[in-house]
């Protein structure tokens, strides 16, 4: 059965551990036999909600995310808190595209750090798109020195991989359960549209 899946880097900066993070993942599935998007927010900047969208960044990216079957969702950890690019995206993003999808957030964290994040969009990210978070996620901490390319660096690097790659399996069985949802309740009736 092929799968794909779409990866969120989210972090604002063109070139950052988040995107890194992002591709190294997207690796992994492909090993899986899964065919991978990666959406790099540095890169395809969404202006502001509610602003227009005046380069059409918006129509490729919610095309991407509605053909996806599930989503790694991948947050940098700034003065603890989600990135603003990323809390932006779920302001554009709706049903159509995440309902009832599985997502795997994952932390990114310079530092010891990387889970606040991933409370503050368990908490208020899947309101109205309804996108399901795995009840496990990931947090790559010490970034810079993890999941470079080659061989492990570390003890460390060792685990965090061999973490990642459990982590995209079970997102795969996650995908497979959940892919009868998504189509038939990915428009509820009008009285219940939005989330309570």
């Amino acid at each position: 059965m092929s799968r794909h899946i779409a990866l969120i880097a989210g972090s604002s900066q063109p070139s950052s551990q988040s995107a890194k993070v992002a591709h190294w993942l997207a690796a992994s599935l492909q090993r899986q036999g899964c065919e991978t998007s990666v959406i790099e927010l540095g890169q395809q900047t969404l202006p502001l909600w509610p602003e227009a969208d005046s380069k059409g960044v918006w129509p490729e990216i919610s095309a991407t995310l509605r053909s996806a079957d599930a989503l790694v969702v991948i947050s940098p950890e700034w003065h603890g808190m989600a990135s603003p690019a990323l809390k932006n995206l779920f302001m554009y993003a709706g049903r159509r595209e995440l309902a009832h999808k599985p997502a795997l957030l994952v932390g990114v964290s310079g530092g010891q750090g990387g889970s606040y994040p991933l409370a503050e969009l368990r908490a208020s990210s899947y309101k109205n798109c309804r996108v399901c978070y795995l009840p496990e996620h990931l947090i790559v901490r010490n970034a810079e020195q993890v999941m470079n390319p080659g061989e492990p660096a570390s003890e460390d690097d060792q685990r965090i991989r061999a973490r990642a790659d459990w982590a995209m399996a079970l997102l795969l069985d996650y995908t497979d359960a959940l892919a009868p949802l998504h189509e038939r309740h990915r428009s509820p009736p009008a009285d219940w549209m939005n989330g309570m």
